[in-house]
């Protein structure tokens, strides 16, 4: 039986990976009002995004692991410290430099999601586990919905500092309730962290993601770019073989080669390249001047109200999908999500020319959202050990991340490849990158397919284990 109301236990949850997943693209709309405010370029401007991306891709895994050995309680309240110093450095922050510095805090982060997955199958009932994965998901998905839809009110009523000054408050309050009510569990991985794993982790993403994120700016022949991605290559392959030999490694190999781990790891990475690129890109397409041939010359405001549609629709698709879940599985869930997403997707490249009709797509690509989020979180942590669910759901939310970031950056080449003499895209860019980003949500239905149907789920034996030969357990 829980030690503490599970009620209480899943608000805490769902308050602290909502609000880092709202902080994820509050920003965004809000940056050339931060530009402006703290008189910097918008080069400058756009490292507020890139250092909370490689902060958060970095800890994430990390800091999962970290909460696998030495408790989740204990490692999610730090955690949220260091959002709340976050948060509170940035609403305070005197300029760029310092705001910077305050997102990489808040990178951190990042490790709300692994360790509420893993707080919630060592707490919660065997029978709430899917249903309560599945809710917290939809937060989680809402969450950055959120934070288009809200930022544009925000910032016109008040300022750009509430951005983070009502985080701040919020965070407090969860903080204190987490450390007074969240039980500790009882369950460890043995052995200890693996600093060399996790150094190398760190340099094989910063080099990938850094120049995904800058390559607009500094060119894709650029020697910069092509340096850092041949860096990339080499470290995630030293970083591979440092881990296959490591007695205590920071992510299991052999979890992340099960067939349903590595299946639903391809679908985040595809379906993180469309939705993340949507997210990023749609915003503006609606607020360029109808002058331009397409767009609607929106504010940040009517520009957000635009997606309130998707945020609808992926709470509503992520909380029904706990319910449907038991009935027709989750893969057929993660397929479908991907389906929406790519049928949306498809539709906006031909359907484009009123605000309903963004309004429409927005809606369902927001279904797809939600049913696929959940249904992720618990293909990941149905097929793996309790004592590795912290790391595996870290590294399932950086695979869709660095989708993310591959998304957007072959978007970014797309809409700015060819521009009008005004200086705005052709409508033909954002046509060719809604096209594209469909076919990276399609390959993820494709991949979804590929997802084994569990029957019956095999546990793999504690690393530290490897030479005895134990048979599966099966549950």
């Amino acid at each position: 039986m829980p030690r503490k109301s599970t009620r209480l236990t899943f608000a805490v949850l769902a308050t602290g990976a909502g609000v880092f997943s709202m902080l994820q693209s509050l920003v965004a709309p809000a940056l050339p009002t931060v530009q402006h405010a703290l008189h910097t370029s918008q080069s400058n401007a756009t490292w507020v995004m890139t250092a909370y991306l490689l902060s958060a891709s970095v800890f994430t895994p990390i800091l999962g692991r970290v909460g696998d050995l030495t408790g989740k309680k204990r490692t999610l309240v730090a955690v949220l410290l260091a959002v709340l110093a976050g948060c509170l450095l940035a609403a305070l922050a005197p300029n760029i430099g310092v705001l910077i510095v305050a997102r990489v805090v808040q990178g951190v982060g990042g490790a709300l999601f692994p360790l509420s997955f893993g707080i919630i199958r060592d707490e919660f009932a065997p029978g709430e586990v899917s249903g309560s994965i599945s809710n917290l998901s939809a937060v989680i998905a809402a969450g950055g919905g959120v934070g288009i839809v809200a930022a544009g009110p925000i910032v016109s009523a008040l300022d750009y500092r509430w951005l983070f000054w009502i985080p701040v408050g919020v965070v407090a309050v969860t903080v204190l309730i987490a450390a007074r009510y969240v039980p500790e569990s009882p369950k460890r991985a043995e052995g200890s962290v693996s600093w060399l794993g996790a150094v190398l982790l760190s340099a094989w993403l910063v080099t990938l993601l850094l120049p995904l994120s800058q390559a607009g700016q500094w060119g894709w022949g650029s020697a910069k770019v092509l340096g850092l991605f041949g860096t990339a290559v080499v470290l995630f392959a030293v970083w591979l073989l440092t881990e296959a030999r490591s007695r205590t490694p920071l992510i299991d190999l052999r979890v992340m080669r099960l067939p349903v781990v590595w299946t639903t790891n391809a679908a985040a990475l595809l379906f993180g390249a469309g939705m993340y690129a949507l997210w990023s890109f749609l915003p503006g397409f609606v607020q360029t001047p109808s002058a331009a041939g397409y767009g609607f010359g929106a504010s940040v405001t009517a520009s957000g109200l635009l997606m309130l549609p998707m945020l609808i629709a992926m709470f509503g698709s992520g909380i029904l999908s706990g319910r449907l879940e038991p009935r027709v599985g989750a893969k057929a869930l993660l397929t479908a999500g991907a389906a929406f997403g790519a049928l949306a997707l498809a539709l906006l490249a031909l359907w484009h020319t009123a605000q309903w009709q963004i309004a429409v797509v927005s809606g369902l690509f927001g279904l797809g959202i939600g049913l696929a989020f959940a249904s992720m979180a618990n293909l990941v942590v149905g097929s793996v050990p309790p004592e590795q669910t912290g790391a595996a759901t870290g590294m399932n939310a950086n695979i869709r991340t660095i989708g993310g970031s591959i998304g957007a950056a072959l978007t970014s080449v797309l809409v700015t490849g060819r521009l009008q003499p005004s200086g705005l895209p052709y409508a033909s860019g954002y046509t060719h990158a809604w096209t594209l980003l469909a076919v990276f949500c399609l390959a993820a239905a494709g991949a979804a397919l590929l997802v084994p149907v569990r029957r019956a789920q095999h546990v793999i034996a504690p690393v530290t284990e490897r030479a005895a030969a134990a048979p599966a357990r099966v549950r």
